[in-house]
């Protein structure tokens, strides 16, 4: 590990407070030289499972030794545990409530429960992410794996996310695709609404082809179930990229691999009524 990582942070602080302020203050006075790196703070309060979402997509960009303080915490001051994982060469700093799904499903991933009484005992209970996971953080970013064991003892099972209802969701990746190759209908449902207004699913491509088994994508019919079930918007095909200008909104595979309904010059979710949690369905229409 260099000797100095970045410190990667998410989290649904927002950044009309001081809370990200005073979360950068903490790692800038104990890890002085790490450069700071914004995931995302606009994750919508409380939401875990947009969190953990956010964090899946980002961190395998990230170097080795790489740590990241993931907050995302309705729970903070109860009794879930602070955690710190580290998984694949990179360090990631919690709460236990499944924010950090992304670390815990790389293979090998081994988790701690913060346990230093200094940390816990000084800290204010609606703000363990500068009192606890900053300075935990910190540590770490200058300490390496030794200060990560010094934390506290191994956590074998971690809290972990329920799978979304969706054929597409499943954690088993190989369970995914069998079940996709073997569906005659493929359901799937939004994971997140990103700022263009892209509606990005959990259908992830390789899912997607074995459903296919090398039938034509311009045969696939999507079916967005917008606004709680009550609008149905059908597109046709898969479109390759955003500058792609059907009239309407379109289906194409997105830049993390995932499935996701776009609307060219427009604002999927809104044109649409979509949002995280709703279905998208696929079914091949017969030819002729």
């Amino acid at each position: 590990m260099s000797a100095h990582p970045p410190i990667a942070l998410l989290t649904d602080f927002g950044t009309s407070d001081w809370y990200v302020a005073e979360l950068k203050a903490v790692l800038l006075t104990q890890a002085p030289g790490c450069p700071l790196v914004d995931v995302a703070h606009a994750i919508p309060p409380g939401d875990v499972a947009q969190g953990a979402f956010v964090l899946a997509r980002a961190h395998a960009a990230f170097p080795a030794g790489t740590v990241f303080v993931a907050v995302v915490d309705p729970g903070v001051g109860t009794a879930r545990h602070p955690l710190a994982v580290l998984a694949g060469g990179r360090f990631y700093v919690g709460p236990d409530n499944g924010l950090l799904e992304a670390a815990l499903d790389v293979a090998g991933a081994e988790a701690r429960i913060i346990e230093d009484g200094a940390l816990l005992e000084r800290a204010a209970q609606t703000f363990h992410g500068r009192d606890v996971f900053a300075p935990a953080a910190a540590r770490i970013a200058t300490h390496g794996t030794a200060a990560w064991r010094a934390l506290g003892r191994v956590l074998a099972a971690p809290a972990r996310l329920p799978p979304p209802e969706a054929a597409g969701a499943d954690h088993t990746h190989a369970e995914a695709l069998a079940r996709a190759a073997s569906s005659a209908r493929l359901v799937t449902r939004v994971a997140y609404v990103d700022r263009f207004g892209n509606a990005i699913t959990h259908l992830h491509e390789l899912e997607l082809e074995a459903w296919l088994g090398g039938a034509d994508p311009a045969d696939m019919v999507v079916r967005a179930h917008g606004a709680a079930g009550a609008r149905i918007t059908e597109i046709r095909g898969l479109a390759g990229t955003y500058g792609q200008r059907p009239p309407g909104p379109i289906a194409l595979i997105g830049s993390s691999g995932l499935l996701e309904i776009a609307l060219p010059g427009g604002h999927a979710a809104l044109a649409l009524g979509l949002a995280p949690g709703d279905e998208i369905d696929l079914t091949l229409a017969p030819r002729g």
